[in-house]
């Protein structure tokens, strides 16, 4: 598997395409570039690759992807980087998109990290733009996020035997409850007895909840962040008559959704429509020269905001962009049956 180089880590990269998003339509273009002899270098503003995959329902069913009945989302994401990984794409996580410029035939991109992609084509997989978590109107919040709070889970296993508060009532929060009551103690914090999430996954929380493996503060609010150094000892949560309490806590995960924008790359002259960027469908090219749209950020007549439909916006914006990568060079394609994979 290819390292994802931090925010900290500051580079300067070259490829012939640079994949704004690592979320699953950005990983199968890491695939479809491959196949054509194209590199890649993959930006995303997250930590982790999977997009909303990975940040919104890594555990949750996904039944639509052809050949696989059912696949959970975070197992969709795997297998994405499995088939992206023999063209050894470079992953720049953790750091948005700041600024785009032209030189000569190149496009250069520069992140918040302060690392510089010179790239052909940019593709930009943004999904519904650049994500950042909803942050709680906490004191002395930054001093803790990275060491105790988390706005998205990595690896179970990091929460084995801790005290974790979750804060919250959608999808991540009761799902990320349920999964983590295997490994540690969980208290989950939620301003009224109602959640946002699937049916299953709320009787499963209850059921829990009932066994005493999970404590639910209900209704009940984030109040404070008690601890030092960034290290939690407790949070101090409400209830709705202002009564305070302190929770035990080594980890605090406020799972409160992400916020969405395009941020900076609305800024760069592509023609929006709602949030989205104007495509040829026949090409995925935006009315920027070199600059591609695919997946859900890519808006068309007719358009099916389908993880399918992006992979096949990946394809034809790799054929796409061969020729500006390799000007004056014949495409000889193949199918993959015949041609393989490298390494396979």
């Amino acid at each position: 598997m290819p390292s994802k180089e931090a925010a900290a880590a500051r580079a300067a990269v070259a490829a012939d395409v640079a994949i704004i998003g690592a979320g699953p339509v950005g990983l199968f273009a890491v695939f479809e570039c491959g196949m054509l002899g194209l590199s890649a270098v993959v930006i995303d503003a997250l930590e982790v690759a999977g997009g909303q995959c990975a940040a919104l329902y890594p555990e949750k069913p996904i039944y639509d992807i052809p050949a696989l009945p059912v696949i959970d989302a975070a197992g969709l994401v795997e297998r994405l980087e499995e088939q992206a990984a023999p063209f050894k794409p470079r992953y720049l996580l953790g750091q948005r998109v700041e600024a785009l410029a032209r030189e000569g035939e190149q496009l250069v991109l520069t992140t918040a990290a302060g690392n510089t992609v010179r790239a052909h084509a940019v593709f930009i997989a943004a999904g519904a733009g650049a994500f950042g978590p909803n942050r709680p109107p906490l004191a002395r919040l930054a001093d803790y996020e990275g060491k105790s709070v988390f706005y998205l889970v990595k690896r179970r296993e990091d929460f084995r035997g801790k005290r974790v508060v979750i804060a919250g009532g959608g999808d991540s929060a009761v799902d990320w409850a349920v999964s983590l009551a295997e490994v540690a103690k969980i208290a989950l914090v939620h301003r009224r007895d109602k959640f946002r999430a699937a049916p299953e996954s709320v009787a499963r929380l209850r059921a829990l909840a009932a066994a005493g493996r999970v404590e639910l503060v209900i209704p009940g609010q984030l109040a404070a962040l008690v601890g030092k150094g960034g290290r939690l000892s407790a949070v101090t949560v409400e209830d709705l008559d202002g009564r305070r309490r302190d929770l035990p806590a080594d980890a605090l995960l406020p799972f409160f959704g992400l916020a969405a924008s395009l941020g900076p790359i609305a800024d760069w002259g592509l023609a929006l429509e709602r949030q989205q960027i104007a495509v040829d469908p026949a090409t995925s090219e935006t009315t920027q020269p070199g600059i591609y749209a695919i997946g859900d950020v890519a808006a068309y007549p007719g358009k099916l905001k389908l993880i399918l439909t992006g992979f096949a916006e990946a394809a034809r914006a790799a054929h796409s962009a061969f020729a500006r990568c390799r000007p004056g060079e014949a495409l000889h394609w193949e199918y993959s049956t015949t041609k393989g994979v490298p390494g396979r």
